[in-house]
């Protein structure tokens, strides 16, 4: 699947039930979702502490869709390895935790070496300028509509225009490339970030939060088609 061409929901494990999470996971699969979105926390780079490589590869034995891992952790680089190994399809990178240019192409290179997809994203404070320069190594860039580290937070509206100028960026690049939201997505509002240019829209509460999980999960993805 080209993950730059197709409009994707990649409903987030972040707001699913955790004692029924195969049983959460199964419904929206059952309901046509093609990836998963991981969001992995380690109480440093952010407050919270969520899930680990062993969660993912739980996961890939159980599903056979795209597993997009978002690390949210300190140290990045010395973790993906680990969530490759565990079948891990997209592997994206907070640039905050490292805003280092050339460790973050060495990054980009590690996880493609995997043979997985490489992202990088950005918090509300930080400026598409800043990762200008970074894009054409990337095969995805994320832009957090929230502050990273939790969810149920409210959609940022100042972060719209930075899906368009990631828009912009993106036709310099030599490859296609994805852009992806993440924070507030809900049926009400979606239609911002995708007439703003994005792709793949991350949805937690809005999808694992609903008492219809599937039918939550194809009334959004109905908005984007």
């Amino acid at each position: 699947m080209n993950i730059a061409r197709e409009k994707l929901i990649a409903p987030s494990i972040l707001a699913a039930d955790i004692l029924n999470l195969q049983r959460d996971v199964a419904a929206v699969v059952s309901a046509g979702a093609e990836i998963l979105h991981i969001d992995v926390m380690d109480g440093g780079f952010v407050h919270a502490i969520t899930f680990g490589d062993n969660v993912v590869r739980a996961l890939r034995k159980s599903v056979d869709i795209m597993l997009d891992v978002h690390l949210m952790i300190e140290n990045p680089q010395e973790h993906i390895e680990a969530f490759a190994s565990a079948g891990a399809d997209v592997i994206t990178v907070q640039y905050e935790a490292v805003a280092d240019f050339d460790k973050m192409v060495a990054i980009s290179k590690e996880i493609r070496g995997f043979g997985a997809k490489a992202g990088i994203s950005i918090n509300p404070q930080t400026t598409v300028d800043e990762i200008a320069g970074l894009v054409e190594f990337f095969d995805l860039v994320l832009i957090m509509t929230v502050v990273a580290g939790f969810g149920g937070q409210k959609y940022i509206d100042a972060c719209t225009a930075k899906i368009s100028e990631v828009v912009k960026l993106a036709k310099d690049v030599p490859h296609e490339l994805a852009i992806q939201v993440d924070g507030g997505i809900y049926a009400e509002n979606i239609h911002i970030p995708l007439n703003a240019g994005a792709n793949i829209f991350v949805a937690g509460s809005a999808v694992f939060g609903a008492n219809d999980i599937g039918r939550a999960f194809a009334e959004l993805e109905e908005r984007v088609k």
